[in-house]
């Protein structure tokens, strides 16, 4: 008869472990969940794996134990739970009992010892047992039934390791029950159980390996090696048989069991939906199947021509009207509407009457009706095939969603529900799938899509009204109406007209590329003085720090590290580091640009890349497919790929605008800093200027390197540098670093005031905003952990600067936009980088075009330090830049 299988898991370990590992979460509320979420995941994880019948958890309590009772000390060199996991021990014991999962604690015992008792008792009854924890101690408990299973976190994954007595044996070189013995002799800090003293690990393995336990070994002690552990054993004998009473696993912990009370009920039930709902775990939602509400006859297909012209005959007279495209991985299906005055209809397109029913549609998008849309980029890009272009777009819920909160996941319609409706819907994967298990649209039920598709349209109408009032609270409404709104057309105008790359020269550069690496292969190999796998970390650790005998990376189970950061600190010590560095750099160019751009072309030779407004935390747009924001420009060889990137053809010429160091700028705008703001406005080389304030010497005398330093220190103080980093940075001490910024301070008084001000504000507040009310909640900020706390503070001081800086750009790109319409030019704004705006223009508009550049980016907004761009004109990138 197969053996019923019983799941036990260490509360108190693997939500200390989740917690640890998961960076801070709160949900809107400000509750604390990183550490719930993570036990959670986990949680689910082994349901999976193991598909146990019963279930039970074992939590610790806070107050002292039999063992506190043996020993004062025990566990007394614990730090103090922090802070945001307390509250977690609580949230977590909540969402258990609503998953009807029973959950064992008992006063003056551990969760161990509760454990060792559940694992005892179902291995009586005969039952297979797997139990979870992130402690070796239950190694213990390990029976050919019971299996020890502790997950670990190896290059960001979860893997298990998973013990039975013949493992404990085989990969330890004891048993469990003489692993006690091991642990009572070399002791455990983290219990501060004293063992005895020098004896470690691999000496305390060897002495009960031989000896079978402490008691024997130490009526054998003279015979014991090495030495000290010899002499140890023996003065310390007492000490070692109380850290074997405390190591003990006890399995008869007074509590009335059976197996009755732990059996697996129902776990995915309302209670718990609504739980994950308000705790914001979007993803584990998904465990719990389809579950919105069954809607009887809400929503209709239309696929009659004349019906679906009537419904747009009552659509056409409302004031706002939401619509959908329903979008599946880059493919339209259909159309959605919804409005107050229907429940929603659907129209489905397939290949042959996809364009006469976009036709029918066409009155709709080019009225001025106010349409309401979640993803009206894609859409806008989608109907310019059809030569429609969809007039007063009203209102974005995906960009809605974004300013109200920068830090979401995604803005999709599922998430949006949640977010401002409280109402949970299937999303696109949990209907369609993932992944090579992916369903094809016609593997769905007709009435699933029917539901799926206008239920994005309901979603989008409804969250409108709920979003408007929140911007208007927030005062983003000008945010929202006049910078991101606008931007929708630029972008999509943006994608849709692309680059131009130069294939010849193209080709060329990665031939170039390719010979670089193939002579730096040959170098390498040879200063080596062998040949490997250059792109294997193992490899080149081998060569680095036993080979050679480099100092300065320890050797984990995977490895010697060779990351740039390790790399870098190595460079002087042997010529092959600068030479792998090279090797790095040049293979990053050629697989990911000169490759990669290749892979991307178009027919016709230019690159579509995607613009991505809803991405980044501050504001800032992103580029995908192909990312064209990363091309190195620091490296010369990165720079001359600039030069693949052509205008569309002879007759036209590329214009360059660059704002010149609008951080630094903004930085002195807000802060009001008279020094900065005069330094700005008086022209003055600002790098220069504090290198002469912080080192104390005229301008003139100041050196290259004085002046390098000094800009490391002005980039470095927009983005909270601390000395430590500083130091780093320029291979300077942390002192001398500390007195370059305190230097900096000193002369530049009102920008430390403010820093100190806005991180004291995002404190109070829980964000920080920029000088346009774009916000960035910073959860970070209330972390008893200091290094988490003190990145928030630094995001804190950097989101004001970055983020305003993010919004001129934007406001830039939308009055460039408008005037090249308004004044009829044949010039397109065709991409955006950081702080760079690049346009191309007919040669017989490029003085008017340039004109308006000039004046509309240095004009975008007035700040007291002026806005100041760089302007050039060139046949390709490169010259223009």
């Amino acid at each position: 008869m197969k053996k019923e299988k019983v799941l036990l898991i260490d509360g108190n370990s693997i939500l200390n472990r989740a917690f640890y590992a998961i960076p801070v979460l709160t949900n809107k509320n400000g509750i604390y969940t990183n550490a719930v979420f993570g036990f959670l995941n986990i949680f689910f994880r082994f349901m999976d794996e193991d598909k146990p019948d019963y279930v039970a958890v074992a939590f610790d309590l806070p107050s002292p134990t039999f063992r506190h009772n043996m020993y004062d000390e025990y566990k007394g060199t614990r730090k103090p739970m922090p802070e945001e996991l307390r509250p977690q021990i609580l949230l977590i014991k909540e969402v258990l009992k609503k998953m009807n999962i029973e959950y064992v604690e008992k006063a003056g015992y551990e969760a161990d010892d509760i454990l060792g008792t559940l694992a005892d008792f179902f291995e009586k009854e005969n039952f297979e047992v797997s139990l979870v924890s992130g402690d070796k101690d239950m190694l213990q408990l390990a029976t050919e039934n019971i299996k020890i299973k502790i997950p670990k976190t190896k290059a960001g994954k979860t893997e298990v390791e998973i013990y039975n007595a013949s493992d404990v044996l085989e990969k330890i070189g004891v048993t469990p029950s003489e692993f006690i013995d091991v642990k009572a002799l070399m002791g455990d800090a983290s219990d501060n159980i004293p063992g005895v003293p020098s004896i470690g690990e691999k000496t305390a393995i060897k002495i009960i390996s031989e000896y079978k336990n402490i008691e024997t070994a130490i009526l054998n002690y003279e015979s014991v090696k090495p030495k000290k552990a010899s002499e140890n054993l023996s003065e310390f004998k007492e000490q070692a048989i109380l850290s074997k009473k405390l190591a003990t696993i006890i399995k008869d912990v007074p509590i009335e069991l059976s197996p009755d009370q732990f059996k697996l009920k129902d776990i995915h039930n309302s209670e718990v939906t609504k739980a994950f709902e308000e705790l914001e775990f979007k993803s584990l939602l998904t465990r719990f199947g389809k579950i919105e509400k069954k809607i009887s006859n809400e929503f209709i297909e239309i696929s009659d021509f004349e019906e679906i012209k009537k419904q747009l005959e009552i659509a056409n007279e409302q004031e706002f009207v939401a619509y959908n495209l329903l979008n599946i991985d880059g493919v339209v299906h259909g159309i959605s509407i919804f409005h107050e005055k229907t429940n929603g209809f659907f129209v489905p397109l397939n290949n042959f009457n996809e364009e006469s029913i976009i036709n029918i549609f066409r009155e709709f998008f080019e009225s001025t009706i106010k349409k309401i849309s979640i993803n009206s980029k894609f859409e806008k890009v989608y109907l310019d095939r059809y030569n429609i272009t969809v007039n007063k777009l009203y209102f974005d819920c995906s960009l809605g969603g974004y300013i109200l909160n920068s830090s979401g996941s995604s803005y999709s319609y599922d998430n949006i529900a949640v977010d401002f409706l409280g109402e949970r819907y299937s999303s696109e994967e949990e209907i369609f799938g993932k992944g090579k298990s992916k369903k094809s649209i016609t593997e769905i039920e007709k009435s699933e899509i029917l539901n799926f598709a206008c239920l994005q349209s309901k979603v989008a109408y409804q969250s409108y009204f709920i979003m408007y009032e929140k911007l208007k609270e927030n005062n983003q409404l000008e945010l929202y109406f006049e910078i991101e709104l606008p931007l929708v057309d630029v972008l999509k105008d943006m994608e849709l007209f692309g680059i131009k790359v130069d294939k010849k020269a193209l080709l060329e550069y990665q031939k170039m590329l390719g010979e670089k690496i193939e002579l730096l292969t040959s170098e390498i190999y040879e200063t080596a003085g062998e040949e490997f796998n250059i792109n294997s970390p193992q490899q080149l650790g081998v060569i680095l720090f036993e080979k050679l005998g480099l100092k300065g990376s320890k050797k984990t189970k995977t490895g010697y590290s060779t990351n740039h950061e390790v790399l870098e600190k190595l460079r002087s010590q042997h010529p092959l580091i600068n030479l792998v560095l090279d090797y790095r750099t040049l293979t990053k160019l050629k697989s990911t640009y000169a490759d990669g751009l290749l892979n991307v072309l178009a027919d016709d030779d230019k690159v579509y890349s995607t613009f991505n407004q809803v991405i980044t935390t501050t504001g800032r747009i992103s580029s995908t497919e192909p990312n064209l924001q990363n091309i190195p420009i620091k490296m010369s060889i990165g720079r001359e790929l600039r030069k693949i990137f052509i205008p569309s053809s002879e007759d036209y010429v590329f214009l360059d605008g660059d704002y010149s160091q609008i951080e630094l700028r903004v930085l002195a705008h807000i802060s009001g800093d008279e020094t900065l703001i005069n330094a700005f406005l008086n022209n003055e080389d600002i790098h220069r200027l504090t290198a002469s304030q912080v080192f104390k010497v005229p301008m003139e005398l100041v050196t290259p390197t004085q002046r390098g330093n000094a800009k490391a220190v002005n980039f470095g103080i927009v983005y909270g540098i601390s000395a430590f980093s500083l130091s780093q940075d320029l291979k300077i001490t942390k002192k001398e670093a500390d007195n370059y910024i305190n230097g900096y301070f000193e002369k530049y008084p009102k920008v430390k005031e403010y820093l100190e001000e806005t991180v004291k504000n995002a404190h109070a507040k829980g964000y920080a905003e920029t000088l346009f009310n774009r916000r960035r909640e910073i959860p970070e900020l209330k972390s008893s952990n200091f290094n988490l706390r003190s990145f928030g503070e630094r995001v804190a001081m950097n989101m004001p600067i970055q983020g305003t800086a993010a919004d001129i750009i934007k406001i830039a790109m939308n009055r460039v936009y408008s005037r090249i319409k308004e004044e009829n030019l044949d010039a397109k704004l065709i991409l955006q980088v950081h702080d760079e705006l690049l346009i191309e223009v007919n040669k017989k508009d490029k003085e008017r075009a340039m004109e308006i550049f000039e004046y509309e980016m240095e004009n975008a907004f007035v700040l007291k330090s002026k806005l100041e761009a760089d302007f050039s004109a060139g046949d390709n990138w490169y010259e223009a830049k």
